[in-house]
């Protein structure tokens, strides 16, 4: 393979407490290394530009049932972006529900490398990687949906913790999943009554437990397989108003689980769960109370969920709060129940600068991101697509590095918004470095991607270079320049391999797909009694629910071994 020697550039890896420090970086069999042979390798001048790891994305939705759907439900949004094929790429369509090679491109030509498509019910597993199958560019995995699983549920309800670790490490194999994602605890199996749950106390119908006990239950399963990312969690009452208080109460519940000093727990998404008010015309911002405890305690990562002014799809497996946003915007609406498994559902939405809700959304997200000391802790992410398309990072990059850009922005919304909006009060502006962590280095610390997220010796190969100068440029002043420069990377390096250049795909490589191979003293029995559940409940038979191996175009598998 290609030796690489990338020169001269100015280097931000934060894992390896590297900051702007100018040096070489050298590339051999795709992974990092010390040194190549200079006379032989290709060299990459990137005098006066900015390294940094490849981008990692912790949150995004761009493979599965609910992905698919809203595609099918939205011909609009693929007509305004028809995406034509070129000698080396693809067409397609784009916007708020790219298509799958789409997907890739344009994540590859920020300098991105890694994403992790973060909701998968298990009985759509199949189709989920036969869409991450065809997204080229990227390493990829997808986290089973288990909160509301009925054999989890009862599993909790008797207390019986090792056999519910048992069978949440047989469902990591079953989907080829890599994290435990749990979406409105209790909800979801509430929502196939036409109920919901109101706090992590209320009881899930038929089951005799509450969403305390499956969230502290399953992280607790968690930590006793050994998983290298927390259990990914989207709180109750997520976007009504005033659910700070029960984000507030989540995050205490969790706070006494162990988990060998690593977070315990991820929240994603944070602007939506961090609402005051008691009502839509009272609603504001809860980021102070929310900063205020993340400041003071260490048990848990979020992500930002940044909402961007824009038309784009809503799409969850929280069923209920997607039919309150179909109340309250009377968009067509698809609604879905997964058997015994979860719930979804999908509606049009667009964020309006003129509308003062959205503005404090808007607002809420940057607020959460500077008020929040740590950067390790709070990640860059749009939810893709529900705050809107991931293509519009630069925009968030230009907001986090420059007050400028933010009043900007401000400036055109909704005069009740900007009123609410704490963000004037607010001069915190993101370096390069700080930077370097929310959008690589604290996501791949957070999924526990040993290989990813750095530039040290051994890591993959994954390396963004950006026509920004640090010494002579001033990025909270010239931040158009630094947004075109994420928008339009100079280089991706996927493996070793040069990928984009100049912002233009120039190779195709199909990424990885990750998969946690979870070692117990004990697997779990698919008994009789498995089967006929399988037989009483499920369209599908036994034999043909798990994702074997072939599936997956480029499997890698992630051996952990479990303390039971």
């Amino acid at each position: 393979m290609t030796e690489i020697i990338i020169k001269n550039g100015f280097v931000f890896d934060p894992i390896n407490k590297i900051n702007g420090e100018k040096m070489d970086i050298c590339i051999k069999n795709g992974k990092i290394v010390e040194s190549v042979n200079e006379h032989k390798a290709k060299k990459i001048d990137a005098t006066g530009l900015t390294v940094m790891p490849g981008g990692v994305d912790i949150h995004t939705h761009i493979a599965g049932g609910e992905v698919n759907t809203g595609r099918m439900v939205r011909p609009e949004d693929h007509i305004k972006d028809a995406v034509s094929k070129t000698a080396l790429t693809r067409s397609g369509s784009g916007y708020s529900i790219p298509s799958t090679f789409v997907t890739g491109y344009r994540y590859s030509k920020m300098g991105y490398t890694t994403v992790m498509n973060p909701s998968m019910a298990p009985l759509e597993a199949k189709h989920t990687h036969e869409e991450l199958n065809d997204i080229p560019l990227l390493d990829k995995a997808s986290y089973p949906l288990i909160g509301d699983w009925w054999f989890v549920l009862e599993y909790l309800q008797k207390g019986d913790l090792e056999s519910c670790a048992r069978h949440v490490a047989w469902m990591m194999d079953t989907t080829k999943g890599y994290a435990i994602k749990i979406v409105n605890p209790g909800g979801l199996e509430s929502w196939g009554f036409g109920k919901n749950v109101h706090t992590i106390d209320d009881q899930v119908p038929n089951f005799c437990i509450t969403p305390r006990e499956i969230m502290v239950g399953l992280a607790k399963v968690n930590t006793m397989l050994n998983l290298p990312h927390s259990i990914h969690l989207h709180t109750n009452n997520l976007g009504l108003p005033g659910n700070y208080l029960t984000t507030l109460d989540t995050m205490r519940a969790l706070e006494n689980v162990p988990n060998n000093g690593k977070p315990v727990a991820h929240i994603t998404h944070l602007q939506f769960s961090s609402f005051g008010g008691d009502g839509w015309g009272s609603m504001k911002s809860a980021a102070p109370e929310i900063s205020k405890y993340i400041n003071n305690h260490n048990h848990m990562t979020f992500d930002m969920g940044q909402v961007i002014f824009t038309d784009t799809t809503t799409m969850t497996a929280d069923g209920p709060f997607e039919y309150t946003l179909y109340q309250l915007s009377g968009h067509k609406w698809v609604n879905s129940d997964v058997e015994t498994e979860t719930s979804g559902g999908i509606i049009p939405f667009h964020y309006k600068k003129n509308n003062a809700v959205n503005t404090i959304q808007w607002s809420i997200a940057l607020e959460l991101a500077l008020m929040i000391e740590d950067p390790w802790k709070i990640m860059m992410t749009t939810d893709h697509p529900n705050g809107g398309p991931f293509f519009a990072y630069p925009k968030i990059i230009a907001w986090l590095i420059s007050n400028k850009a933010r009043m900007a922005t401000l400036k055109l919304c909704s005069k009740k918004g900007q009123k609410k909006s704490l963000l004037p009060t607010l001069n915190r502006e993101l370096s390069l470095y700080e930077l370097a962590i929310v959008t690589r280095a604290a996501q791949a610390k957070a999924l526990g991607l040993k290989n990813k997220g750095h530039l040290g010796v051994g890591a993959d190969a994954d390396v963004a270079i950006y026509n920004v100068n640090p010494e002579t440029t001033d990025i909270a002043n010239k931040y158009k320049g630094v947004r075109r420069a994420f928008r339009s990377a100079a280089y991706t390096i996927k493996d070793g391999k040069i990928v984009v250049k100049d912002g233009e795909v120039v190779e195709n490589v199909s990424g990885r797909t990750m998969w946690l191979d979870v070692h117990t003293t004990e697997k779990v029995k698919v008994d009789d009694d498995m089967r006929n559940r399988f037989k009483q409940y499920w369209t599908v038979e036994f034999d043909n629910y798990p994702v074997y191996d072939h599936y997956l175009k480029v499997p890698q598998a992630i051996a952990v071994k479990a303390s039971i």
